[in-house]
């Protein structure tokens, strides 16, 4: 057979080598022996075709006789005015530039490419030689057919011992994958390099083969998730899967991290304090509703860096989409952060977006942020309380220091007036039951039913993003250079006096919040007043922005809760301290660190290098075995149907949560059960109608173990959700999605481990 070699290329010399550099080069490549897992026959081959390289080009006349046999046609490869001449005379130069170009040709140009007849045992020691000069595609490719999923097969001898052979190509192969993988990653084309590595893992797991070489490769892919997942997160908002599949890569790296703010190793190499400034980067590239859904999943470890990001996500889609049922629920959740930090202007915040005059100005008197409650004080001169320097702050907040974080909000205006005009604001705030004031001390259960987290509620997956902008995102930095953009809590004033009290406003019969609003402005921008020297709220928080980026339309629902019971209440704000406690110091510190990250200068670098390339080689998946295709789609419809039927009882009027119990496993259990409880505590509900087609049904993993099934299944549902026993159209909603669908046997029943989407 004949290989793309030639025998300069073996000694790793040029072809103007003299025959001291060939002995010199014979022997270091003699020398330097290969890894050591390599059989007694790729080493022997190998050095046969050093030896013969060596033989023919230290002989004058055989080289002389070697050289004539390719030269010309490498000429006739160098295009005009490279340096050639006519005739039969070749300068070396111009073949040497020949020959290097002409060995990177693939299998169409191979009349023109270099060649050398190898017996077919030195296969193996050939593509030993290719992997060792980086010519990865090439070992790739020419390994492929001696897998053992190719088509040459190796089972007669006639390469030399059928086992030895195979692992040395596999070797070769996987080797080629890792080294490839890791050129790729250094070109800033991740997924490519994910990709290759993942093709050599795959070999190497598919034949049961050097173990130690795949964990390194898996090493290798855990090192690159970070990267692989800035580069899919910021890739156009329309390409949803894969955007999708960045997410659920940061989701496996939370899960073994134990949380933005854990401390177990999720072997990405990432410090917590640079894990932290990887979620700061992260943020700019997700839209409100991604921030809202991932964060808020995170604040349930619980955490009260993700509880504060969570909060950050619920108050900037609650303004901007014009929905104070979010509004409410940041409200809520920064109870429970209340108490080891000041976050009174926050909540200060969040009671004026819920109408809650007197309980914005109890939140002021409470903060001890000097620089912003001199900005309020100022701009509400002449004024009976605080809300004209209030209502000016917010709106600045929200639109200058909020919204930047937010790829979908960065450019969005929006104004206190527009959002007090909305008739749904309007009517969620007349029809909002009476709320505990906002205190230092209790918490929140985080159970509620919507929003973002009602694409969980549909289908327990991650349902896709709205229609998106079209226009590319602002370019950012590369990882690891990483922003430090700002995060609250807010720097305090060098001042270490206490500001004075902020007096609270006589109880009298007041206007509404749209009436009070719409008198501050008549153009419904909150303008400051004329006055020099007066704090901005951008100064005063001593943050920076995030350039702005793209906007997309979110789907909007609203939700709200009924009126606590007391006794209820009770025991949740007991359970919450205790909880509280438990966290102390180390919650604190968290987010008081997480503060100090991401105050600072912008990162630098250039923009991600994103760039997608086809899989180097593929690997196929054997057949799936453990039980007849009939039986198991019997299986996995039943099963996907008792789960529909289930979740529809669990999350229905009578909220039977108990049902749940026999179909799921965990961890899904626990978190659909949570969902069940706090839709009855918070009385809300959904009617839910279902259509079912599994379209198909095999074995979770390659060992075809019969006790675990992947279904993949489509799903049409149509839901209305009640709030307070009343329809609240604008959750309601008619979908179909393809949902992956995991199942294991539990004794003699099969339960649901995990639910997704699929593209």
């Amino acid at each position: 057979m004949r290989i793309p070699l030639d025998y300069y290329r073996i000694l790793g010399l040029p072809i103007q080598a003299t025959a001291e550099q060939l002995q010199q080069a014979h022997r270091d490549r003699t020398q330097q022996l290969p890894r050591r897992e390599y059989s007694d026959i790729a080493i022997e081959s190998r050095r046969q075709l050093l030896d013969e390289a060596y033989g023919v080009l230290s002989d004058p006349a055989q080289r002389q006789g070697y050289d004539a046999g390719f030269l010309n046609q490498a000429y006739a490869a160098v295009p005009a005015g490279s340096g050639g001449t006519t005739g039969d005379a070749v300068s070396p130069a111009a073949a040497e530039a020949a020959l290097r170009a002409l060995a990177t040709e693939d299998s169409s140009s191979d009349g023109y490419t270099p060649t050398i007849e190898i017996h077919d045992r030195q296969i193996a020691g050939a593509l030993l030689i290719l992997q060792e000069l980086g010519e990865y595609e090439l070992v790739i490719r020419l390994g492929r057919p001696y897998l053992s999923s190719g088509s040459i097969n190796l089972g007669d001898g006639q390469f030399g011992d059928p086992q030895a052979v195979l692992a040395d190509i596999v070797l070769t192969v996987s080797l080629a994958c890792l080294e490839l993988g890791r050129e790729q990653w250094q070109q800033r084309q991740y997924e490519s390099a994910a990709e290759s590595l993942e093709t050599g893992r795959e070999l190497l797991l598919r034949e049961n083969l050097f173990a130690p070489i795949r964990s390194e490769i898996q090493a290798d892919l855990y090192k690159l998730r970070p990267y692989r997942v800035l580069e899919l997160v910021a890739l156009p908002l329309e390409q949803t899967q894969s955007r999708r599949d960045g997410i659920k890569l940061l989701r496996g790296m939370l899960q073994d991290r134990g949380g933005i703010d854990g401390t177990e190793d999720d072997l990405s190499g990432l410090s917590i304090d640079d894990f932290l400034r990887f979620i700061q980067q992260l943020r700019s590239y997700l839209t409100a509703a991604e921030q809202q859904e991932l964060f808020e999943a995170e604040a349930r470890r619980p955490s009260g860096v993700a509880t504060y990001l969570a909060v950050y996500a619920l108050l900037a889609r609650g303004f901007a989409r014009h929905q104070p049922a979010l509004v409410r629920r940041a409200k809520q959740m920064l109870m429970r952060l209340a108490s080891r930090q000041d976050v009174h202007l926050e909540q200060a915040v969040c009671a004026l977006l819920l109408g809650q005059t007197e309980e914005a100005s109890h939140a002021l008197e409470l903060s001890q942020e000097y620089e912003p409650l001199a900005f309020i004080r100022e701009h509400s001169q002449g004024s009976p309380d605080l809300l004209p320097g209030l209502c000016l702050y917010a709106e600045r907040w929200l639109q200058q220091e909020v919204f930047p974080h937010f790829r979908d909000l960065a450019q969005r205006p929006a104004t206190l007036k527009d959002y007090f005009a909305e008739g749904q604001v309007q009517a969620y705030l007349e029809a909002m039951p009476t709320e505990t004031p906002t205190s230092s001390e209790g918490g929140d259960s985080l159970g509620f039913p919507g929003d973002a987290a009602a694409a969980e509620d549909r289908f327990g997956a991650i349902a896709p993003p709205s229609p998106p902008d079209t226009s590319p995102p602002a370019a950012k930095p590369p990882f690891p250079e990483m922003p430090a953009a700002a995060w609250p809590p807010r720097q305090r004033s060098a001042a270490t006096a206490a500001p004075p009290r902020v007096p609270v406003a006589p109880a009298t019969t007041e206007p509404t919040m749209a009436e009070r609003v719409a008198q501050l402005s008549p153009s419904g921008h909150l303008q400051p007043r004329d006055r020099s020297g007066t704090s901005q709220p951008r100064a005063s928080h001593g943050r920076r922005s995030v350039p702005p980026s793209n906007i997309s339309k979110i789907p909007l629902y609203t939700r709200s809760r009924r009126s606590p019971n007391w006794g209820r209440m009770a025991l949740v704000l007991g359970v919450g301290l205790l909880g509280i406690a438990g966290l102390g110091f180390v919650t604190t510190r968290a987010i008081s660190w997480a503060a100090e990250l991401f105050r600072g200068g912008q990162g630098r670098g250039t923009s991600l290098a994103i760039s997608l390339d086809a899989p180097a080689i593929e690997i196929p998946v054997p057949a799936a075995t453990g039980g007849a295709p009939g039986d198991l789609q019997t299986t996995a419809e039943t099963t996907i149907q008792s789960w529909l039927s289930a979740k529809s009882a669990a999350l229905g009027e009578d909220h039977q949560v108990e049902a749940l119990d026999a179909v799921l496993a965990e961890p899904l259990l626990t978190q659909w059960r949570r969902r069940a409880e706090d839709a009855q505590r918070d009385n809300w509900f959904w009617e839910y109608m279902h259509e079912l087609e599994v379209i198909d049904v095999s074995p979770a993993d390659n060992g075809g173990s019969p006790d675990r099934l992947t279904a993949t299944a489509q799903v049409r549902e149509v839901a209305n959700l009640f709030e307070l026993g009343r329809l609240n159209p604008g959750a309601s909603y008619d979908e179909t999605l393809e949902i992956q669908y995991t199942l294991i046997r539990q004794g003699q029943t099969w339960q649901i481990q995990q639910i997704e989407t699929e593209s």
